[in-house]
């Protein structure tokens, strides 16, 4: 939305500027200056990259004009889900969670968090390391090490696409003068003729390096650096579930492990300990209405659960 608002705000003072010196709109309409540049630069981008890297570029492109993934609340679903899941593997044992590392889309657990699953890197980071925990043999440095390495990969290829819109980037100014450089060929056709169709040949040629430059630092460079961004708020999802898992890997209580994941949420859209815990008190007494109907005292004590379990953490590192 705010990019939208972007693109209104860059090209509506420039035209408003441009009028309030008395400017005529229709000398900056020149189709073949566009298609001079627009296709050039099309041209470039399909010599540069291979196909996923285009496909990549598109789906960037389109993110950009919506709204982030990675909310305050988004954050706290996941820190929701990984306390579900590490509370089961505590009390069940890691085998248990083979049901839902090897068919996530069919575990009950998983089922609950669309979103997580609509994302397919997201969900095997989280499972296929969950299931070298399940198979054991690994030690959890190593499996913090490959963890490192998987989001460094991911990340290097999250960041292709960017790269291959800030070079098309910095090659629009160079195109434009392309453009201007054949309409002053075209000028130098013409001389001898009528001086008014000299000088619209010449506002032509000028034109061209015009929308070189603008599209340059007013549309495609500050969609690049947007996708950028993105890129980077998907780096620092991925960080707070590594570090969550290998909490708890290292023998640290689901409760605590949420809580230190919790601390590597970016400021901005971190949730509060209340919020995250409230979450986990609400699940835990979801989780107890079958026993509470029953007439047992199972609620309260599911209700006090991430309490305790933080309790019985502190007790053991003292």
């Amino acid at each position: 939305m705010f990019a939208i608002i972007g693109i209104v705000v860059v090209f509506g003072c420039i035209v408003a500027g441009y009028l309030m010196e008395h400017g005529n709109l229709r000398v900056l309409l020149q189709p073949a200056e566009l298609i001079i540049i627009g296709g050039a630069s099309a041209g470039t981008v399909l010599i540069a990259n291979p196909m996923h890297i285009l496909k990549q570029i598109g789906g960037g492109i389109a993110g950009v004009f919506g709204t982030s993934k990675f909310t305050k609340q988004r954050y706290t679903d996941s820190l929701k889900m990984m306390y579900e899941l590490l509370q089961k593997a505590r009390k069940e044992g890691l085998v248990a969670l083979e049901s839902d590392i090897e068919e996530p889309a069919k575990s009950p657990l998983f089922s609950k968090y669309k979103d997580f699953l609509a994302n397919h890197h997201l969900c095997d980071f989280v499972c296929d390391t969950m299931r070298m925990a399940v198979s054991g043999g690994v030690e959890v440095f190593d499996l913090d090490q490959m963890l490192d390495s998987d989001m460094e990969v991911h990340h290097h290829g999250a960041s292709e696409p960017v790269s291959a819109l800030s070079t098309t980037a910095d090659a629009l100014p160079g195109l434009g003068i392309v453009a201007a450089v054949l309409g002053v060929v075209i000028t130098m056709g013409a001389l001898g003729g009528p001086p008014e169709e000299i000088g619209h040949k010449v506002a032509a040629a000028l034109v061209g390096t015009f929308l070189g430059i603008l599209l340059c630092y007013g549309l495609v460079g500050p969609v690049a650096a947007r996708m950028g961004k993105a890129a980077e708020e998907e780096h620092a999802f991925l960080l707070v579930l590594r570090v969550v898992m290998v909490a708890f890997l290292k023998g640290v209580a689901p409760i605590m492990a949420v809580e230190i994941g919790r601390r590597a949420v970016p400021g901005h859209v971190r949730p509060s300990f209340k919020e995250v815990e409230q979450a986990c008190r609400n699940r835990g007494s979801s989780a107890a209405a079958p026993d509470a109907a029953a007439g047992t005292d199972a609620a309260p004590a599911a209700e006090s659960a991430p309490a305790a379990e933080a309790a019985a953490a502190a007790g053991g590192a003292e």
